[in-house]
């Protein structure tokens, strides 16, 4: 298994690099300089927004300057589409090369950029995605243009990523809110010299990229196209079109009820729109090239206090319940496990020095019945001793039961199996990602190397689904490992394919191209369904199943009736608020990051990394408390539970989330509103099941423990 294991490793890492070796980059390595005069490309991408889960390719909104496929210096064309890596297909991106000139070193006041004639129709897209509070990216030198802004005491200067498409206002004597469009904007471009004999030479990197944007109505136009005026601008520029004259609408009335006549009229009236833009280099030494996105955490610092709390209040339940398992194991167990040993020897000794008499003629040869007989009431009689030695109760009783097959067992194995696989996955991204391979400069680089590792992670899926498999008397291992590597990707891929056709009606940049679906079901089945029967061939002829310590007796006992706290349902919830209350607080960041403040990037996976190993040791040691709770009640069905107990938290994540979407989120529209528990129901799964395997393995490992203390003849 070890040499499998080193063999997929380095066809993960060979793979991992060959596709990601153009976009990997990590702060200090890799510098792009630029001398005087050169040429930057500026690059955009999508609009977006906190309101709504709908993304937007910049180029197919209607109402902006379109491509004029323009040559630049750097020999890219305007409107060329820049290869994307599979995160960042995943996560909508769509990059294209714009007009925009930018030059090193040379400033310019302004540029006429468009005129663009856009229908009613277009206008009103305009202002129903401004009303959302839409942000767009654009990116220079793989930094995205970025809001400026100063920290609470004025100290310290930070970064919000994208800016606002539009403003809104309320008017004053109406009281309605009127939008408007931002169709100006002022490039900042910060540098430095560059490190090394890249600098020596004249060499400059980029430091910096601030977006400054203004609305500026159409009367403020000189004839070469820009504004005649950047600074003091009275008229703004208003998502508003006027009703034709033959309406019978006067023109008072309707800049009155200007929102109200937007929706009216013909949608094929047209209005333009001007647009323009400034550049200015500026030289900025406080800056290092690889400090450079720090500027974009400078406001997210001030959450370390309550990350710091998130684990401390995570250690002191870990701490609790570690407590509680040591009082199980060094007292409970070990007292029990030595009376029923005391017992034992007790019992043989009373049968060495006190054998019962026989009768002389069962002595006699020739009465071989009556030697029959009075061997079944000695051993009645010995059950009988052993019997009194044990308790009336307890979980040794169920030596003869706690292994046996569990109903469905055909579809536990493949669970598990597939938690490990997510198992596997979620260490090796976070581990990346805390070393800061996995950053927010790598742009899609966390969902491709997560595709990467779960689909390579397929031969320790098929591994461990085929050892448990084997345990639960399976004969057929091509079956389990089929199931295995279609189950639980499929249920994925199906959500994902159906959500997707409502993002595609929406002409949405957050719809996955087909030829992108394609491509990911051609890694499931070509590479992750053998990678997975590899190891379910492995782990099946060549390891075999685990040994269990007892044998498991013909007839089955009996369960007794359990204690409401026992019951399955009850268990499942109580055990799995205690996971829960260990990563609540880290989760509220992790669903304000994803959710709700697309603009901030999530990067402390320092502390996440401390705080999954907490939920992980967590989660195994409620488990065993409640399953031993469980067997001391003389419950032997413990298997399923063990998985269910494991994930009970996920119940408690799902219900989180359902009470942040009512109450910290603003997002409107049904398939905004799909898109989210949809997306929330898959990773509470992802979750559950990696959760949920880790309390089967732990409560597994610790029966085996535990029954193999005691010897049962």
């Amino acid at each position: 298994m070890a040499g499998m294991i080193r063999i997929s490793l380095r066809w993960l890492l060979s793979f991992l690099v060959i596709c990601q070796v153009q976009a990997f980059y990590i702060p200090g390595w890799s510098i792009k300089s630029y001398k005087e005069g050169e040429h930057i490309p500026l690059m955009v991408n999508k609009a977006y927004s906190d309101n709504t889960q709908l993304q937007y390719a910049y180029y197919d909104l209607p109402f902006v300057c379109p491509p004029a496929g323009k040559s630049h210096a750097s020999g890219l064309l305007s409107g060329q589409s820049i290869s994307l890596n599979l995160g960042e297909v995943l996560r909508g991106d769509r990059i294209k090369i714009s007009d925009i000139d930018l030059t090193v070193g040379h400033d310019n006041e302004c540029t006429f950029l468009c005129d663009q004639q856009v229908t009613r129709r277009d206008l009103r897209r305009a202002r129903e995605l401004v009303k959302d509070g839409y942000v767009v990216e654009w990116i220079v030198d793989n930094l995205p243009g970025a809001t400026s802004f100063v920290t609470v005491d004025k100290t310290r200067k930070y970064y919000a990523a994208g800016f606002k498409l539009g403003l809104t206002k309320l008017d004053s004597s109406t009281g309605k809110p009127r939008y408007f469009l931002n169709n100006h904007h002022t490039i900042v471009i910060r540098y430095r010299s560059a490190p090394g004999r890249a600098g020596e030479a004249g060499g400059k990197v980029v430091v910096g990229f601030e977006v400054y944007t203004k609305s500026i109505g159409p009367n403020n136009k000189r004839e070469n196209g820009c504004p005649a005026e950047l600074q003091e601008i009275e008229d703004n520029f208003e998502l508003y079109m006027p009703l034709n004259n033959t309406d019978g609408v006067s023109t008072s009335e309707q800049l009155n009820n200007h929102y109200d006549y937007l929706d009216e009229g013909d949608d094929d009236d047209t209005i333009t729109i001007p647009y323009s833009y400034s550049v200015y280099f500026r030289e900025d030494n406080s800056i290092e090239w690889d400090r450079r996105w720090d500027l974009y955490f400078v406001n997210q610092e001030e959450g370390s206090r309550i990350h710091w709390l998130a684990i401390i209040n995570s250690l002191i339940i870990c701490g609790l319940l570690s407590g509680i398992v040591i009082i199980i194991l060094s007292k409970t167990i070990r007292t029990d496990i030595k009376g029923y040993k005391e017992g034992s020897m007790e019992a043989g000794r009373k049968l060495k020095s006190g054998p019962r008499p026989r009768s002389p003629k069962s002595e006699k040869p020739g009465l071989g019945l009556l030697e029959q007989e009075n061997d079944v009431d000695n051993q009645l009689d010995d059950a009988s001793d052993d019997e009194a030695l044990e308790d009336v109760t307890g979980w040794k009783l169920l030596h003869g039961d706690v292994f046996r097959r569990p109903q469905y067992g055909h579809l536990l194995a493949p669970l598990v199996g597939s938690g490990t696989q997510v198992l596997f996955m979620a260490i090796g991204l976070i581990s990346l990602s805390a070393i800061g391979i996995l950053n927010p400069s790598f742009r899609g680089g966390f969902l491709s190397f997560g595709c990467g590792l779960f689909v390579f992670a397929g031969i320790f899926s098929g591994y461990f689904s085929a050892k448990v498999y084997k345990g639960f008397g399976g004969v057929n291992f091509g079956k389990n490992a089929l199931i295995t590597a279609c189950f639980f990707p499929g249920l994925l891929f199906g959500l994902v394919f159906i959500l997707n056709l409502f993002v595609w009606a929406q002409a949405s940049s957050t719809a996955i191209p087909f030829g992108t679906l394609l491509a990911i079901a051609l890694l499931w089945l070509g590479i992750q369904v053998p990678l997975v029967y590899l190891g379910s061939w492995y782990g099946y002829a060549r390891s075999g199943a685990w040994e269990n310590p007892t044998k498991t007796s013909i007839v089955p006992r009996q369960v007794p009736q359990q204690a409401w706290y026992i019951k399955s349902l009850q268990s499942i919830l109580f055990a799995g608020l205690v996971p829960f209350t260990v990563i609540f607080i880290e989760l509220l960041f992790v669903f304000q990051s994803v959710w709700q403040d697309k603009s901030g990037y999530y990067y402390v996976f320092g502390f996440l990394s401390v705080v999954s190993l907490i939920l992980i040791i967590t989660v195994a040691e409620v488990t065993i408390v409640t399953i031993y709770v469980q067997l001391c009640s003389e419950n032997y069905h413990w298997w399923w539970q063990s998985f269910a107990v494991g994930g009970g938290s996920a119940l408690w994540v799902f219900l989180y989330s359902i009470w942040y979407y009512f109450f910290k989120l603003h997002i409107t529209g049904f398939v905004s509103s799909m898109l989210f528990f949809v997306y929330s129901f898959m990773a509470c799964c992802v979750y559950g099941l990696l959760t949920g395997t880790v309390g089967f393995l732990a409560a597994y490992a610790f029966i085996r423990k535990l029954y193999a203390a005691i010897k049962v003849d």
